[in-house]
């Protein structure tokens, strides 16, 4: 399909086009690129070439430092960047193939860049839509009959995140101080976090914006996502047991946040559309919607502990377990009049299988610290030690192919002393 040579199992085929935003060391400018197998194709470098009747006229789009510009242009002309990229990067056309001097110019090797926030994200909501997640921690704190709250198969359960503590993949994450009670009978007290744990997740970003007032109705929502990353929303467990009350999440998850640096677009995933977990009841009526808009995207969680040999694959899930699709999200958020920008990051919640392998947390894994994760080399965990690495990673299969987000990674540094 492509001139350039790509194993079927590379996450960066021909068939995905992922974007991301690189700066490389003989140009540390940060710009717009597409990943295709192991080299990133620079779009500054090639930006006389989306001649299209839509990009012809906004061409230095493909020059800025982050991808906002580009995303709010909208769909169309999103397909139109996309089937040039095809068409440039396919075997049978010569206009890239057969130069060399732009070749050189435009195709870096991907070991060779340093990838960097694709996008300024303005704005940050994570949402709680797996029920398999819900269930297991409503068991925990509550009881079996009480799992789930009242609201929660009504609407998709959210509340508004922390934009700037969320970094690129490969950023160290250090492990919070602050407030818990691990007694109920005594005060609380001060400290680094003793429960620190992992969130797999994923995210995505808008791209076309939407109006003060207006909310975005069901049909049109799929409209306003431009692509998906990779997501660890990383958690301090004690601390968000002693805050959450009344108002949820706050320091607990601000801590940091970490995405992966390609966005996969909504057209290289539309092949791995899956029918929508069924809902009952059945959802109200601004948040119903018969068109599939799941994925099969497969999804692992490995943990290296420092100065371990190798990681150790500790679950196993599918973003195609979630109960509240990204298209009820994106309503629901916006059903108020809520306004949406481009670059406005939206989060899926952990996301955990029925299996206990494929549980999406450390605090569902080893059942609220109750038992043990085995690694290779024969340690534990129940829940994060310092210097322990978590490697996110995702992928859909195609016929020979794949269309991947590559890794999620950060590793855990110590509290500071304070």
């Amino acid at each position: 399909m492509s001139f350039i040579a790509i194993p079927n199992d590379c996450h960066f085929s021909y068939h995905n086009l992922p974007y991301g935003i690189f700066s490389s060391p003989n140009n540390l400018r940060r710009r717009p690129g597409v990943a295709i197998g192991d080299y990133v194709l620079d779009l500054s470098a090639i930006k006389h070439l989306f001649h299209g009747p839509l990009l012809r006229d906004v061409q230095d789009v493909f020059t800025e430092q982050t991808l906002n510009r580009f995303m709010s242009l909208g769909k169309d002309s999103w397909h139109e960047a996309r089937k040039i990229l095809q068409s440039l990067l396919s075997a049978k056309n010569p206009i890239l193939r057969d130069d060399a001097n732009l070749r050189s110019k435009a195709l870096l090797r991907r070991d060779s860049v340093t990838m960097h926030m694709p996008a300024h994200i303005g704005d940050y909501s994570d949402f709680y839509s797996s029920e398999e997640h819900a269930t297991n921690v409503g068991i925990m704190f509550r009881n079996k009959e009480n799992a789930l709250m009242p609201n929660w198969k009504y609407l998709p359960v959210g509340y508004h995140g922390r934009a700037s503590s969320i970094v690129i993949s490969g950023t160290p994450i250090r492990r919070p101080n602050g407030q818990t009670r691990p007694d109920d009978s005594k005060p609380p007290q001060f400290g680094p976090c003793k429960l620190m744990d992992f969130e797999l997740e994923m995210a995505f970003f808008i791209g076309t914006p939407s109006k003060l007032g207006k909310p975005i109705s069901i049909d049109k929502a799929q409209d306003h996502i431009f692509g998906m990353v990779l997501m660890n929303d990383w958690s301090a467990r004690d601390i968000q047991k002693w805050e959450y009350v009344p108002l949820g999440p706050f320091l607990a998850k601000s801590l940091g946040t970490t995405i992966s640096p390609w966005i996969v677009t909504m057209e290289a995933l539309e092949p791995f559309l899956c029918e929508n977990v069924p809902q009952d009841p059945s959802p109200l009526s601004y948040l119903k919607h018969s068109d599939p808009y799941n994925f099969d995207i497969h999804l692992e969680v490995s943990l290296l502990p420092e100065n371990g040999k190798v990681p150790t694959v500790i679950s196993k899930s599918n973003f195609k377990y979630m109960y509240w699709s990204m298209k009820q999200q994106l309503t629901h958020h916006t059903i108020t009049g809520c306004n949406m920008n481009t670059g406005d990051l939206l989060a899926s919640g952990t996301i955990s299988g029925k299996s206990p392998d494929s549980y999406g947390s450390m605090l569902e894994l080893s059942w609220k610290g109750t038992k043990d994760i085995v690694l290779a080399g024969g340690q534990t965990r129940r829940f994060l030690k310092d210097g322990d690495e978590v490697i996110l990673t995702g992928y859909c299969q195609g016929d020979d192919y794949v269309v991947g987000f590559g890794d999620c990674t950060g590793k855990l540094l110590p509290a500071l002393q304070i």
